[in-house]
């Protein structure tokens, strides 16, 4: 706050003026003052910007309305010289010492320059001044000594952290040395450790190298001890068949051959008989100009010819051998069924399979058979055969391939027979034996037009 108008007169008559604000420590002493000396004025008497402000209490007067009030009595002469003369009448004792010159040694240098600064006596700037810088050296003595007591603390605890820093340092450095003892053991475990593991995969490999050649080993004879088994089984089984056959032929009264070689010439009659028939030869009427090889008009060519031959899946093909004399359709049963519908349950599909047959039969009067694997069955098959239709299962320890083979063996030679399978296997060892295969896409084509 500065002072630009009004006040005293000096001894040379000139206003005096301040040079800088007003100390703020000075500020709300004269704030306190203006606040106190509301009380005995009236509202009349107030200027026009504090009146509103005449039914608040000193402290709220003082909280809410310094800086109006402030204002006012720097630039209202006459509230300055009203509000001094209050302050007459509440410190006389100041106010006189103020007049004349020496303000009292003992007062508070605030109070003597806000006293001051409402009175303007004679040197009241200097007085106000002085108050100002005896605050400032008291605020900075306090904290100058604030500062000091701060430092002093400051250094007792760098003097604390410091010893507690070294005595966490050696502690460290003992912990460290420790750790690093400690890890150097665990390092020389540990290498002694990836020696052992080491030696110990190595002896591992060795064993399961071994092991594995033992395993392999083993297998090979277990394999060849199985193969050996199933062939001898086989044999045996053949042995048994034949035994048997010979046991029924005996009770019968004929031997098995005797039975082959009727079969056999029943088979060549009835086909000097069916030829006979076929070729139907008329008289001879040959001519030495009909042995000349030319081409007639109407008569087929080699295209032609060419052209009647069938498909190989043709079910023709299988009519055709069907109607040959005696002949004898072997059929595997469950190779046919797994290629035409091997989504149903095994006991439906040797019912569909065996209902077709037995139509088959019927039509072409061919001795029919089929056969059954039956080596994994856990009991017998209650099945009722079809008419014209004989169904065989094989015995256990015992294939349905290695049964056809049997029925085709027992089949004198020269008898046309005509195996159904799609088993490489099987087609080749029948066709060995004079069996005829045919696939079991053509049977089931023909099946589908019966």
């Amino acid at each position: 706050m500065v002072e630009s108008t009004g006040g005293e007169a000096g001894d040379g008559g000139a206003a005096e003026l301040l040079d800088r604000p007003l100390p703020e420590g000075v500020r709300r002493r004269v704030v306190a003052i203006v606040s106190d000396g509301f009380g005995g004025l009236t509202v009349s008497e107030l200027p026009a910007q504090l009146r509103q402000y005449a039914r608040f209490t000193p402290t709220r007067r003082a909280k809410f309305a310094g800086n109006a009030m402030a204002a006012a009595l720097e630039s209202d002469t006459l509230f300055r010289q009203r509000i001094g003369e209050r302050l007459r009448e509440a410190q006389p004792e100041l106010a006189g010492a103020l007049d004349s010159g020496t303000p009292p040694p003992a007062a508070d240098p605030l109070d003597v320059a806000a006293a001051a600064y409402v009175l303007r006596p004679a040197g009241w700037v200097k007085l106000v001044a002085a108050a100002g810088e005896e605050a400032q050296r008291a605020d900075a003595e306090r904290v100058d000594e604030e500062t000091r007591a701060e430092l002093d603390r400051l250094r007792e605890q760098l003097a604390e952290a410091q010893a507690h820093t070294r005595a966490e340092t050696e502690r460290l450095r003992t912990e460290l040395d420790t750790a690093r003892r400690e890890a150097e053991s665990a390092h020389r475990k540990l290498r002694a450790a990836l020696s052992d593991v080491k030696r110990g995969e190595a002896a591992a490999r060795k064993a399961r190298a071994e092991t594995d050649a033992v395993r392999a080993e083993g297998q090979a004879q277990v394999s060849a001890a199985e193969s050996e088994s199933r062939r001898l089984k086989a044999r045996l089984g053949e042995v048994e068949a034949a035994l048997e056959a010979s046991r029924r032929a005996a009770r019968e009264g004929r031997s098995v051959e005797d039975m082959r070689v009727r079969l056999l010439l029943d088979t060549v009659l009835d086909a000097a008989q069916g030829l006979r028939r076929e070729l139907a030869l008329p008289p001879v009427s040959m001519r030495p100009a009909d042995s000349v090889d030319a081409v007639e008009p109407g008569r087929m060519t080699p295209k032609d010819i060419a052209a009647r031959a069938l498909h190989e899946h043709d079910p023709a093909i299988l009519d055709q051998l069907l109607a040959l004399p005696q002949a004898h359709l072997v059929v595997d049963g469950y190779n046919v069924t797994k290629t035409g519908y091997p989504t149903m349950p095994l006991e439906k599909q040797r019912l569909r399979l065996l209902g077709s047959l037995s139509q088959l039969a019927a039509q072409t009067g061919a001795e029919v058979t089929c056969v059954f694997d039956g080596a994994e069955l856990a009991a017998p098959v209650l099945l009722a055969p079809p008419r014209g239709v004989r169904v065989l299962f094989s015995k256990a320890g015992v294939t349905a391939d290695e049964l056809i083979r049997q029925l085709v063996r027992a089949e004198p030679p020269g008898r046309p027979v005509i195996v159904v399978s799609t088993d490489r296997e099987v087609a080749d060892g029948v066709a060995k034996a004079g069996a005829r295969p045919v696939p079991s896409v053509m049977l089931l084509k023909r099946l589908s037009h019966a």
